[in-house]
């Protein structure tokens, strides 16, 4: 049965890939490092999507091998990997923790691209995530130690009387770093990238790796 057409966007018509064909059509399959790549399309995101161009889709696992996945925030990212940060007591972080792999999905509207990523997941150091803690605004660090994340909340006023308790035990002093709270590090396996090429004829280049002291090989795939 076909969706309601009025809730459902129409393909796009030639006007709609003209819009980025150009920005899409420069060469990208004679490039060795998915990371340098990977900073490049993000540097372009930065100045093309309205918010949040460092948003990504993280996939984890549960127990029964149940799939989960909600947006979190890219906080770092260089050749070791992709970092973001977490209440531990999260959903997500008992997940990683049982079962450390995920994977990202970046999906950059405005410029008709996304990155895939794939990896094990390690946890980051506290030197780390004392130092990204610090440079969070304070109202977002006393957060952290109101906040029980993930588990049953009576009411809004009850959210707000914690965040008022945490924010008067701490007073004008220093706000630290919960032991609760930290990151995690996907260190991947395999990173995909995807641009929009006119009528579904994408490009698809797919970088991949055995083992992280492997080099990468790199493989172009049908759309």
């Amino acid at each position: 049965m076909m969706s309601d057409d009025k809730l459902i966007p129409a393909s796009p018509d030639a006007d709609a890939y003209a819009k980025t064909a150009d920005a899409n059509a420069a060469e990208i399959f004679d490039r060795e490092d998915p990371f340098a790549l990977f900073a490049d399309w993000l540097t372009e995101a930065k100045k093309k999507e309205p918010n949040d161009a460092n948003a990504m889709a993280l996939a984890t696992a549960d127990a029964s091998g149940l799939p989960d996945v909600r947006m979190v925030l890219l906080k770092d990212v260089d050749a070791d990997g992709f970092v973001f940060y977490t209440n531990l007591e999260s959903g997500k972080g008992g997940q990683l923790v049982d079962n450390p792999q995920a994977a990202l999905c970046f999906h950059w509207k405005s410029l008709r691209r996304q990155v895939r990523v794939r990896g094990a997941v390690e946890p980051v150091s506290d030197a780390e995530a004392d130092a990204y803690f610090a440079s969070r605004a304070r109202d977002s660090r006393i957060g952290a130690w109101a906040s029980k994340q993930s588990r049953p909340l009576e009411s809004r006023f009850a959210l707000e009387k914690s965040v008022a308790r945490e924010a008067a035990r701490f007073g004008l002093g220093e706000v630290p770093r919960p032991a609760h709270w930290s990151g995690f590090r996907i260190r991947p396996l395999s990173l995909e990238f995807w641009r929009d090429r006119p009528f579904r004829l994408h490009d698809r280049m797919f970088f991949d790796r055995p083992d992280l002291g492997s080099t990468w090989t790199v493989t172009r795939l049908y759309p």
